[in-house]
């Protein structure tokens, strides 16, 4: 199960769907309690599916090295694809919640630095600024 999975994307609707109607329900005074839940959820989520892709990367390295094969050279270059485009769909899952306390607490406003906040972010990511997405070399451990 993955961001990209229409499971995943039905739960975390019904989720979110229901902490709204929850928060219509409760009013205002319990937005925070309510999104926190919903960003624990969110998180959990989250975890578990970076969990499952480490393990099986794990997994796959240790077959391979088993085997006596090299690295392949996805391991030891710049962020593949597959690693940009995970951090910009987790970055996009979590600008659902992030828009909605941007504009309770500020309006327009608000919502304007929460994007320009989330397009920076990728932004440095795809640049490789964060140290986790610059070239690897040959003898770093990842």
């Amino acid at each position: 199960m993955t961001v990209h999975d229409p499971e995943t994307k039905s739960e975390l609707k019904k989720e979110l769907d229901a902490t709204l109607q929850t928060r219509k329900e409760l009013g205002p005074e319990y937005e925070s309690e309510l999104v926190d839940g919903f960003l624990d959820k969110v998180d959990r989520k989250i975890d578990d599916t970076i969990d499952r892709h480490v393990r099986r990367h794990l997994a796959e390295r240790q077959m391979a090295a088993a085997r006596g094969a090299r690295p392949r050279p996805a391991d030891t270059g710049p962020a593949s694809f597959g690693e940009r485009f995970g951090f910009a769909a987790i970055s996009l899952v979590l600008a659902i919640p992030l828009s909605a306390i941007g504009v309770a607490n500020a309006q327009l406003p608000g919502l304007l630095v929460t994007w320009a906040g989330i397009v920076g972010v990728n932004a440095l990511n795809s640049a490789g600024v964060f140290p986790w997405s610059r070239h690897r070399g040959p003898h770093d451990e990842a």
